[in-house]
């Protein structure tokens, strides 16, 4: 059989991770990058300030273990644990939220390190070839060929011939529009009214950090907030989530400073507001979107991963572990249907015909684009969560409430956040699991109400003689009558 061949197309996190996975299963791998190399030192800064400071949880590590233990640990040698949320307010006070009952915890680290880490490790495989400063032009899905520009050489096409394309370009995916044109595809993208802007917090004088470096530091404000993740040079990533309207009348550098000190003085006092300035100054506004499209997947030829199908908010710290539960998916179900057609598994997917090729990609899309979806719009409500009901009382005495259940019943009751980010439930298993449970803690509540109600009113009657009519009428509301 032909050496099978695939055009990974995009170099980042999911890309790189691809890329991985292939060559280990026994295709030949050509990633094709539209930047330039940014392990190199002239395009170091390209990955700065570009985008949110990642938090890999669960999903993330779990496809990194997969691929090779050893990768997940010089990943975890990078990242810093954060153990739960660190609220503060305005007068400067904090209060710690810890993410988990039994200890389990999320981790910081820097898109930078992980992109370049990733980068070495493809590189490091025989059948993968990296190509950098090559834009994805145009695809045949028919002909199994990738049309790329060399910008290196002003444009120069290249023409590349492969049995799968992955588009891992990201949420304005090249790839994805070019399936779109190919075949039938349900597709959505949608900005929301925020924005953001990043900053940075530097380490103490004595080189410490200048916050517990162990939470993800939230500035809750309403319809705003700040956030803050550490870094291992002991600063933090700071970033300024708010309406867009609300960064118009903050219009320039002057306006920040007054801005901060009305809402962050102890995150401005700790990053200093000639920094605040600068950095108000020269740091782009990003936006902030989200896509959906379904399927993810072209006949046997082509299928999007991460981004370029499912770009999401960043509110539930998901867009890159989701991107990689992507990547072990599909490798888990390309080697069940190598398993169910041979009786027997190789190991290596570029065994599949391209039959079983198609059914592969064709039951990862079924499966996957329901995920996705949930998780899209996990991301989208957990940004009301951040930035305003972490302070509710309401809001954190269900959240207690549901901890102790979780504590006292760890496989009955589990709480949405501890399966999003501490397990591999399905997305949308998670969902439809905590709308369960949250139905049945709410009558549980009213139960436990009526029930006092009702104790009370026994004590009433004994005191007051009240009439016994009064009890059945509180019996019959505690039993559901009214």
């Amino acid at each position: 059989m032909p050496e099978r061949r695939v055009v990974v197309v995009g170099g980042g996190l999911v890309g790189s991770l691809a890329a991985c996975y292939f060559a280990r299963r026994g295709w030949a791998v050509d990633l094709y990058e539209k930047r330039p190399d940014i392990r190199l030192p002239e395009h170091s800064g390209a990955a700065e300030h570009r985008s949110i400071n990642l938090a890999i949880s669960e999903r993330g590590l779990s496809a990194l273990r997969r691929l090779d233990p050893a990768l997940e640990a010089r990943v975890h040698a990078l990242a810093i644990p954060m153990h739960g949320r660190m609220i503060h307010t305005r007068d400067g006070q904090q209060s710690s939220q810890r993410y988990d009952v039994f200890g389990k915890h999320i981790n910081s680290i820097g898109r930078g390190a992980l992109v370049r880490l990733l980068l070495d490790e493809a590189g490091s495989h025989e059948r993968v070839t990296l190509h950098f400063c090559h834009e994805f032009a145009d695809a045949d899905f028919a002909a199994g060929r990738a049309v790329f520009r060399d910008l290196a050489r002003g444009g120069e096409h290249v023409a590349v011939d492969a049995d799968l394309i992955v588009g891992a370009d990201g949420a304005f995916s090249r790839v994805r529009q070019r399936m779109m044109a190919a075949g039938m595809m349900n597709y959505s993208q949608a900005y929301i009214e925020h924005g953001y802007c990043e900053f940075s917090m530097p380490a103490t004088p004595a080189g410490g950090f200048a916050l517990d470096p162990n939470h993800l530091h939230i500035w809750p404000r309403g319809s705003f907030m700040l956030i803050a993740l550490p870094n291992p040079d002991r600063s933090f990533t700071c970033t300024l989530f708010m309406p867009w309207s609300d960064f118009a009348r903050v219009a320039t550098a002057k306006d920040i400073v007054p801005f901060f000190r009305a809402h962050f003085p102890d995150a401005l006092r700790l990053m200093g507001e000639d920094s605040v300035r600068a950095e108000y100054a020269a740091h782009p506004r990003g936006s902030l979107m989200y896509v959906k499209c379904s399927p993810h997947t072209h006949a046997n030829r082509a299928v999007i991963l991460g981004d370029a199908a499912h770009a999401m908010v960043p509110f539930y710290g998901q867009g890159m572990n989701c991107g990689f539960e992507d990547v072990e998916v599909l490798d888990r179900i390309m080697l069940a249907v190598l398993l169910q057609e041979h009786g027997k598994s190789s190991g290596q997917t570029a065994d599949l015909s391209d039959d079983q090729l198609r059914r592969a990609l064709d039951e990862y899309s079924a499966a996957r684009a329901v995920d996705t979806s949930a998780i899209v719009d996990l991301a989208l409500d957990n940004y009301t969560e951040m930035r305003a009901k972490v302070v509710d009382y309401a809001y954190l005495a269900r959240k207690h409430l549901e901890g102790a259940l979780h504590w006292l019943f760890p496989q009955r009751v589990i709480p949405l956040y501890t399966m999003v980010s501490f397990t591999s439930i399905p997305y949308a298993t998670a969902v439809a699991r905590s709308n369960r449970q949250t139905m049945w803690l709410h009558r549980a509540v009213r139960a436990a109400g009526l029930a006092a109600a009702a104790a009370a009113a026994v004590g009433l009657t004994r005191m007051l003689g009240t009439q016994p009519a009064l009890l059945r009428g509180i019996a019959r509301a505690a039993t559901g009558e009214y």
